[in-house]
């Protein structure tokens, strides 16, 4: 049952390791390609450090210290260095966070960025805020939102994300819905012995509503740095379980880079998807740049090395300087994560400070 996906490891002694790469073969027109032929056309734009939630597996209960303000991008920085992207050929954007909705004036960005003539322009949300918006993004060139959501039990909702009331999420994927973001992907970390007793069902649920659930495996990216593969549900065993109940069949990839292996219920009845980043890496064909909330092009979720497009933006550097900059970002993109390599050491920074 599981989709065929091909997956470099690439050793490495470390993900804060930035090795010295010879850039003299780097290509300096067409798209944003890097040394082991992969195209990197999706673009991740974190808006914000900050969260109203505080997710068990992404930051602690209390004592988060956040960015002055000063050194968050402004919506023209951001604009700016998402103008550049498509110009090199990025096709998609998605804005994060953090929680993208508490930053002050969303709208506006999406249509600043919406403007610009991506293909996609989507948002990863934990709906608490999205209900009363819903419809004004739309409105502003908003394609799509992916809706986090790791329990369909109030109660074990409000444990996992300390905060905020599952009632509220469910409200918020009806308006999502009403204002034509869908499909609605919805996102739910597995985490073993706290919600793995739910796979069936949120299975259930996305047969019931038509809304494509997306199993996530944990990663290695808490800010508590309390990460243990021991409560880890891979992928694998997910697909298992909801085949074993409800028959699945794959769904052909035609080389789509996305990072979910998509699966269909062969009675017709919705679509389910799992991200197995962990148990079976899907670098060989990541085709995704992310950039911080204070300006930082990463080629890696899990890799240290940064680019610091702020430095350009705010010094007086040209369009060229801050495309040069991308394509240095993408070069240097290592052959995989080597998160199963005896040498990885998890990232400096949490989930919520990179931008998912």
């Amino acid at each position: 049952m599981t989709a065929v996906r091909i997956a470099i490891s690439g050793a490495r002694p470390s993900p804060a390791a930035s090795p010295d790469v010879d850039v003299s073969e780097m290509p300096t027109e067409g798209p944003l390609v890097d040394r082991f032929g992969r195209v990197h056309d999706d673009l991740r734009l974190s808006v914000t450090d900050r969260c109203n939630l505080r997710c068990v597996y992404c930051m602690p209960a209390v004592g988060m210290t956040f960015l002055p303000r000063a050194q968050i991008l402004s919506f023209e920085e951001i604009t700016r260095v998402a103008r550049i992207a498509r110009a090199l050929g990025v096709r998609s954007v998605r804005l994060t966070g953090g929680e993208p909705l508490v930053r002050r004036g969303i709208r506006d960005l999406v249509e600043r960025i919406a403007a610009l003539g991506f293909d996609d322009v989507a948002l990863t949300t934990n709906a608490m805020l999205l209900a009363p918006m819903a419809q004004g993004l739309a409105s502003a060139g908003l394609r799509r939102v992916n809706i986090s959501c790791d329990s369909l039990r109030p109660e074990r909702f409000s444990t996992i994300r300390r905060r905020g009331k599952f009632d509220v999420v469910l409200d918020a994927m009806e308006a999502a819905e009403d204002a034509g973001l869908a499909p609605i992907k919805v996102n739910v970390v597995l985490l073993r012995g706290q919600n793995d007793d739910e796979i069936l069902d949120f299975a259930a649920f996305a047969r019931d509503t038509g809304r494509v659930v997306r199993f996530i495996e944990y990663m290695p990216l808490d800010a508590d740095g309390t990460w243990d593969r021991a409560r880890l549900v891979p992928g694998k065993e997910v697909v298992e379980r909801v085949n074993a109940v409800w028959p699945l069949e794959a769904v052909q990839r035609d080389d789509d880079p996305a990072p979910a292996d998509r699966y269909r219920f062969a009675d017709g009845k919705g679509e389910i998807g799992v991200i197995s980043t962990v148990t079976e890496p899907f670098c060989g064909t990541c085709n995704r740049l992310r950039l911080t909330a204070d300006g930082a092009i990463r080629n890696c979720l899990f890799s240290d090395a940064e680019h610091p497009v702020r430095d350009v933006l705010r010094g007086g550097g040209s369009d060229d300087d801050l495309a040069l900059l991308l394509r240095r970002a993408v070069w240097g993109k290592l052959p995989g994560h080597g998160i199963n390599e005896p040498g990885f050491l998890r990232p400096r920074r949490s989930m919520s400070m990179i931008g998912g």
